[in-house]
This record gives structure tokens, C-alpha cells and sequence, in this order.
């Protein structure tokens, strides 16, 4: 998946693409969830290799963010970045949970 580059992008643009990458990421871990519990292992193993790639670009995103501002360049806070922290920070909680259930149904035979 191809990193996007930040320069010429306005603060609420940037922001919109954590959230974009993020919540893609978000919806397959889920996915990846019910399809195991249908007992389609290989296409939950599939959505979680793909969430991790999203969730690369996201992360690449948030750390070209960090980079401006260690370089001087001022942040601009508001709800609208909060959001997309949030969302980033969830769905990594989330994807390394659903991690751990899906080797732990496999280890138990579930």
C-alpha cells in the first residue's frame, strides 16, 4: 500500500486520512473476527494481514505528523484531530485483541 505524503494537504485533509486508514483498518479486524467464527480461517488471517497494511499507512500518516511538529511546525489541535487519534489508537488496541483471541481459538481447537 502506497505511504501518502502529507506536504500540501490542510490540517482537516490529514486528519481525514488517519481516520480514512484507520477505520478501513477497524472494519477488517472486525471482519476478520466473524470470519473465524464461521470457520474461515484463512480469510480471517487474510483481513488481518490487510488491516495491519492499513493501519501501516495510518501509521506512517501520525508519524510524519509527529515529525512536523519535533521540525517547529505547529500542530493545529481540535476535536477533529482528538477523533482521529482516537480511531488511530483504538483500532491498534483492537487489531493486537483480536490477535490474541484468534491464536487463542486456534490453540483450543474453537
Amino acid at each position: 500500500m502506497e505511504q501518502p505524503l502529507l506536504e500540501g494537504l490542510t490540517a482537516e485533509q490529514i486528519n481525514f486520512q488517519l481516520i480514512l486508514h484507520s477505520g478501513n483498518a477497524r472494519s477488517k479486524i472486525i471482519e476478520s473476527l466473524r470470519q473465524y467464527r464461521q470457520g474461515h480461517t484463512e480469510e480471517a488471517e487474510r483481513l488481518v494481514n490487510e488491516a495491519e497494511k492499513d493501519l501501516g499507512v495510518a501509521h506512517s500518516i501520525h508519524f510524519q505528523m509527529i515529525q512536523e511538529e519535533a521540525n517547529g511546525k505547529s500542530a493545529s489541535f481540535s476535536l477533529l484531530m482528538m477523533h482521529a487519534e482516537d480511531h488511530l489508537m483504538s483500532t491498534l488496541t483492537m487489531k493486537e485483541l483480536v490477535k490474541e483471541l484468534i491464536q487463542l481459538f486456534k490453540e483450543r481447537n474453537v
